[in-house]
């Protein structure tokens, strides 16, 4: 029998305590939730504005000050207009759909007939049945709990956005003065940059292809007739943002209200094939060639990212799960104790966009250079 693999104690016990940061980080992030969840949000609106800030001084001859006052108008408008959209214009699509409402009774008692008899079931439920079986009334109020979070969300991120452009200003100041060497500020703003490279990468990303699955979305559900498309259409972009459950709902739901809306079984079986198509071309053929090394986040870990936010922040943090990932990534893999833990969170095993590019860190020259800078301090 082979002897056991030898592991220095130092080295158990360093990871033993990056273990233990972590689950006491992940307390303290439910525990403040109500507080860090906007303020998450805010920090991602800020690094949102930053890219259309240098896109709109690279595209366009607008000064450095109009481009920044530019691009913080475009998105907070986009910002406030999703909300809006989702609040009020959720309330709308129900309004909107009171001719499907008027049917969806005995509609769904069809659609369960049906079924039932493609399994031999003689006699199948009603759906009288399955709402006896379901707090209505609970899930009824919950959604509108929700609706009302939202909107006060979004109020305290606009109030958190204002005061972090505020201070973007002294951002350089304080990076002097936290990292007076210039290695480590190089170091510093090395990570920086990769985290903001990482965040604009992704919003790129599921910007274009979302466009993409938008259009192809809407002219299918215009040409089978569904109501309210347009509505459809800005929920499919929405929750593209969240990976796994946004293709899941993109690809299902306007097929089953579908189901509902039409006496006929081919419009919902057009919508399904062909999103679930238009689905699997952009999410495997089309978005890894444009995501190349600014997603290099192994699948697992998104997945597990996923869960823990959502689980920690609700729908934010499912928005905000892979961005997070990213930077937890970039982070874990500037120090030793914790570089393990940002090799199992890449695609590849490095964390970095090219492992030959990232600078060796040079501990000992850092400290020679103040060692020598101590006597001309005297």
């Amino acid at each position: 029998m082979k002897p056991p693999i030898a592991v220095a104690t130092p080295t158990v016990a360093r990871n033993a305590l990056v273990l233990i940061a972590v689950v006491a980080t992940a307390a303290a992030l439910v525990w403040l939730a109500d507080i860090l969840t906007p303020l998450a949000m805010a920090i991602f609106l800020m690094i949102v504005i930053d890219g259309v800030k240098r896109f709109i001084e690279e595209k366009t001859p607008l000064p450095h000050r109009w481009a920044g006052i530019a691009s913080l108008v475009v998105v907070v408008l986009i910002f406030a207009g999703s909300i809006w959209i989702i609040v009020n214009g959720a309330a709308g699509f129900f309004g909107q759909a009171s001719g499907v409402s008027s049917n969806i009774g005995p509609r769904i008692d069809q659609i369960l007939k049906d079924g039932s008899g493609l399994f031999g079931i003689a006699e199948p439920p009603t759906m009288q049945d399955l709402i006896n079986g379901i707090d209505l009334r609970g899930y009824l109020t919950s959604a509108a709990v929700q609706a009302q979070g939202v909107a006060s969300g979004a109020f305290f991120v606009l109030v958190y956005l204002g005061f972090l452009l505020a201070s973007q200003g002294g951002f350089r100041r304080k990076l002097v003065s936290m990292f007076p060497e210039r290695l480590q500020r190089a170091e510093a703003m090395e990570v920086f940059q990769r985290v903001r490279g990482g965040v604009e990468g992704y919003i790129w990303v599921q910007s274009v292809t979302g466009v993409m699955i938008c259009i192809v979305a809407w002219i299918l559900m215009k040409a089978v007739g569904l109501q309210n498309a347009e509505f459809w259409t800005f929920v499919i972009f929405v929750v593209g943002f969240i990976p796994v459950l946004g293709g899941a709902v993109a690809g299902l739901a306007p097929p089953l209200f579908a189901l509902v809306q039409f006496p006929t079984y081919w419009q919902a079986i057009v919508l399904l094939i062909g999103l679930q198509s238009v689905l699997f071309v952009v999410g495997n053929m089309i978005q890894p060639r444009m995501q190349g090394d600014n997603q290099n986040i192994d699948p697992v870990a998104v997945l597990l990212s996923l869960a823990l936010f959502g689980k920690m922040w609700g729908v934010v943090g499912m928005f905000l799960s892979t961005p997070l990932a990213v930077m937890a990534m970039a982070i874990l893999a500037e120090f030793k104790g914790s570089m393990w833990m940002a090799v199992l969170l890449s695609g590849d095993g490095a964390p970095y966009a090219g492992e030959d590019d990232k600078p060796a860190p040079a501990p000992k020259k850092s400290r020679a250079r103040v060692s020598r800078a101590k006597p001309d301090d005297g």
